[in-house]
């Protein structure tokens, strides 16, 4: 992972870094960005993608509700519709240029 000397990630990740911190292959991540699903900057009009680490962060906390909505899904008439509701759920990733996504 690209760190300078330090030992301390940088504010933002390459696509290898990206994708070793998930544990993933380097297409994944370049899909995810690529669909949206993933926020990310790229440095030029054609240079390379930068992921965000708080970015990244959000994104695998998103993913971890999306596992416990699914699960309380599947649980069917113990699942608390309020909890699977996304209503009044606020957009939690933020393009680095600081609009909302809604």
């Amino acid at each position: 992972m690209t760190n300078h000397g330090s030992g301390e990630i940088g504010r933002f990740l390459t696509v290898a870094d990206a994708a070793e911190l998930l544990s993933v292959d380097i297409p994944t991540i370049d899909e995810l960005i690529r669909s949206g699903e993933l926020p990310a900057i790229r440095v030029g009009d054609t240079g390379p993608w930068r992921v965000e680490l708080t970015q990244l962060h959000l994104w695998i906390q998103d993913r971890y509700e999306d596992t416990r909505r699914h699960a309380q899904w599947q649980q069917g008439e113990y699942a608390a519709v309020v909890d699977l509701s996304q209503a009044g759920t606020p957009a939690r990733l933020h393009p680095v240029d600081g609009r909302r996504i809604d």
